[in-house]
């Protein structure tokens, strides 16, 4: 192995899509007040289904920020990362030329990629055969075409690649970046996930596992991490990006740094698809941890998981105390999943988003409708109000299908 140094990796730029709002600074504000993202489905008429609540993007229109073409041969998961990117790259400042294009790369990833598209295609296969199929059915759907688009629209020449971790993707990809970066593969990559997954197949398919809330009566209410009252998660779309940057030359050339990157952890449970395993949870706390080169003591604050599911709730809770002892009492955890629903492929990216901004802002936001404890899950949730805080050091954790698991450490530069 070679001694040299690691370079260090500054965040610089943010984009976010989320249920909450268009861009990152409407959803930041939104998740700091407490309110919700969950409503009644608009997409689909969702009446004969048990579940009918989603957490939709509200107020997104693509053609507000995409050409008429773009949209009509592209999935709505590349074109809320293609805007995602694009908010993030601006807020950046970076610019890509040939001086550089070929150090800057991208690893955008999905849960699942086109299901719109591949749901729309089906159909139209069923009802009116071979020949309507349409001819951008392909480029559609395949779920490294959001990193190909992104990379295509900013001029990107470096490495790229498309994660596929399940609801870990977003976290997987922003570390993957993160160690091209530290290994002097890459100057600057583009990072993060996007997911367009409120449709019929995927809301009937995630409620005949009972993973989905059935709280319809009570959008608002349905999603509540650590509470005793949880029924099920809340299916939800967006994207978040980010630009990550070598930390040095990030400074020289005067971007802003949200908060720096400092370590990585992944590891899967090879225990059971659904279940988690929390001592492998654990493990890949300490694995993010210990590649930080920081002690569980110095953690302030932790983005939970937290999907409002029986099982996951209960597991990341021990996960926690396990990895961190003594301290797992002392430290702020909060779950933006119980305003913005389960964002899947794109949670992790977004939590990162959000887990960056408690760094820079010092406001920590709340687990919103955490109003009965359950005794198997007993840390603090900074439950329903924000909590104004300085944190110095943070984790975001990511838990997916197929036992995969993702944790970031992110750090201060004020510290």
């Amino acid at each position: 192995m070679s001694n040299t140094p690691k370079r260090r990796v500054a965040i610089t730029g943010l984009g976010a899509l989320t249920p909450l709002g268009t861009g990152v600074e409407e959803s930041w504000r939104r998740l700091c007040h407490g309110e919700s993202g969950v409503a009644r489905i608009t997409k689909f008429d969702a009446s004969a289904s048990q579940v009918q609540i989603a957490a939709e993007l509200k107020d997104f229109r693509p053609e507000d920020f995409l050409d008429r073409k773009k949209i009509r041969r592209t999935d709505s998961f590349i074109q809320y990362a293609l805007v995602a990117a694009s908010m993030a790259i601006d807020d950046a400042g970076l610019t890509v030329d040939d001086s550089n294009a070929s150090r800057i790369g991208v690893v955008v990833g999905s849960c699942a990629g086109g299901m719109t598209t591949y749901e729309k295609n089906l159909f139209i296969l069923c009802d009116e055969g071979f020949d309507k199929v349409s001819p951008f059915f392909i480029p559609g759907f395949i779920v490294n075409m959001a990193a190909g688009e992104i990379a295509m629209a900013c001029g990107a020449k470096g490495p790229s690649k498309c994660v596929v971790t399940a609801c870990a993707t977003g976290s997987n990809s922003i570390g993957d970046a993160f160690r091209l970066i530290q290994h002097d593969e890459a100057d600057a990559m583009i990072a993060g996930g996007s997911d367009a997954y409120v449709i019929p197949m995927a809301v009937a398919g995630f409620d005949k596992m009972r993973a989905l809330s059935r709280r319809n009566d009570e959008p608002e209410k349905a999603s509540r991490p650590f509470d005793k009252d949880r029924d099920g998660f809340v299916v939800g779309e967006g994207a978040g990006v980010v630009v990550l940057e070598e930390l040095e030359s990030a400074l020289r050339r005067g971007a802003k740094v949200y908060a720096e990157l400092i370590g990585y952890g992944c590891n899967i449970d090879s225990y059971h698809i659904t279940e988690p395993d929390w001592e492998n949870q654990a493990r890949c706390l300490k694995l993010a941890l210990g590649d930080a080169g920081v002690s569980p003591e110095a953690v302030d604050y932790i983005n939970a998981h937290g999907t409002s599911t029986g099982l996951n709730d209960i597991s990341e809770t021990k996960a926690i105390k396990a990895a961190l002892g003594d301290h797992s009492r002392k430290v702020a955890i909060s779950s933006n999943k119980s305003m913005i629903g389960h964002l899947l492929g794109a949670a992790g990216s977004v939590e990162a988003i959000f887990t960056a901004l408690t760094i820079r802002n010092s406001i920590i936001p709340p687990t919103m409708n955490h109003d009965a404890p359950d005794p198997d899950c007993d840390l603090d949730y900074v439950p329903n109000k924000a909590r104004e805080a300085h944190v110095n050091i943070a984790l975001s954790n990511s838990f997916g299908f197929g036992g995969v698991n993702a944790a970031l450490v992110m750090r201060s530069l004020q510290h």
